[in-house]
């Protein structure tokens, strides 16, 4: 598999740089930034605006807390130049109590179309009809979907799942209950499928096997499935690949959320053995695999630790966030000449049951 050269590597680096170095200014800049980091800045008693020269000088930050998407206004988090213009908001899953909440205006649209030129034209064909079978209501992700399509002249149908009421039920172990959700949202999603043309999916990887029980993807007319959410182990890929999609339907495999955007996989060769390896939308976010009991340090490259993300927008600086995931650290693979994270999964997922749900 090729590999970046010391030359792309260094651009990358250097190009990140200076992206931190812009964000920053623009945040911590009284005409620019946002209530919360002008705020924070005071009572830190340094100015990041001038101190701040690369993305190693963001350990001066504290890890992001999930305290400040949660309790706050989410006009603390509007930049001086957005302020006035009304945002859309969006939120996190909300399992483990009120949802953090992230506001923005054009991110979205900024991380899908960069996403698009990663998309096949002949497993994703402009002109064709998209159905997404996944959470809508608060998420970006019912709003990102429509666009990438839409970007791609395609239009999309829509089934909705509300994956807080499935984890819900699950974990007050009713599980016929899921399970008739489950098959409820399936139907819904045949019954398209049966009555209209569909040549692009983007679903999670249960809901996709689960379609997979009820009619052939390929005969129906899919040649592209973009799947992101809960786990996907290699034995999972391989029998997602290999059995449902029968190796004829391209498999773009994802890796995000609310607070990052979109992380893209590599396609996969013989030699991943179906170990799913994904790369951030950088310099626009950034992650990092880290030692989950020093985490200023990275794990060596093939070990796990836990994600931790940087997202350096103008609509939203998020430093050094500990996601509730970790992964395996992966080395730079062309076109990406920054790490990987591969194998993602809820932190802590060899040592006690976590409830994924079907997203």
């Amino acid at each position: 598999m090729p590999n970046p050269d010391p030359i792309a590597l260094k651009t990358a680096a250097d190009q990140l740089d200076a992206h931190v170095r812009e964000i920053v200014r623009w945040h911590f800049s009284p005409e620019t930034g946002c209530p919360f980091w002008l705020d924070w800045a005071k009572k830190a008693g340094w100015n990041p605006a001038a101190e701040v020269k690369c993305f190693g000088c963001l350990e001066r930050f504290p890890h992001f807390q999930d305290e400040w998407l949660r309790d706050l206004q989410p006009e603390v988090w509007v930049p001086g130049k957005f302020r006035g213009r009304p945002f859309n908001i969006f939120e996190t899953g909300g399992t483990t109590g009120m949802p953090k909440q992230r506001i923005g205006w054009d991110d979205y649209k900024t991380d899908y179309e960069e996403f698009s030129a990663k998309l096949s034209d002949a497993h994703f064909p402009p002109g064709g009809y998209w159905l997404m079978v996944g959470p809508t209501g608060p998420r970006r992700l019912r709003l990102a979907v429509e666009h990438l399509a839409n970007f791609r002249g395609s239009s999309c149908y829509f089934i909705d799942l509300d994956p807080r009421w499935v984890k819900r039920v699950i974990t007050e172990k009713k599980a016929d209950v899921a399970r008739a959700y489950m098959d409820h949202v399936v139907e819904q999603a045949v019954t398209i499928f049966k009555h209209r043309k569909v040549s692009a999916l983007f679903t999670t990887p249960k809901l996709l096997e689960a379609l997979g029980e009820k009619i052939n993807l390929w005969e129906s007319g899919v040649r592209g499935v973009f799947c992101g959410g809960t786990t996907m182990a290699p034995q999972y890929t391989r029998f997602l690949v290999e059995e449902v999609l029968e190796n004829r339907i391209g498999f773009y495999p994802t890796y995000g959320n609310t607070l990052m955007g979109l992380a893209a996989s590599v396609p996969l060769e013989p030699e991943d053995n179906f170990s799913v390896t994904y790369y951030a939308p950088q310099p626009r976010a950034v992650l990092r695999v880290v030692d989950p009991a020093k985490t200023d340090d990275l794990v060596p490259y093939g070990q796990w630790g836990r994600v931790e993300l940087t997202t350096l927008t103008r609509e939203f600086f998020m430093p050094r966030f500990l996601e509730r995931d970790e992964a395996v650290r992966r080395k730079p693979r062309a076109p990406y000449a920054w790490d990987g994270v591969a194998e993602v999964r809820p932190f802590g997922a060899m040592e006690k049951n976590i409830v994924e749900g079907v997203y």
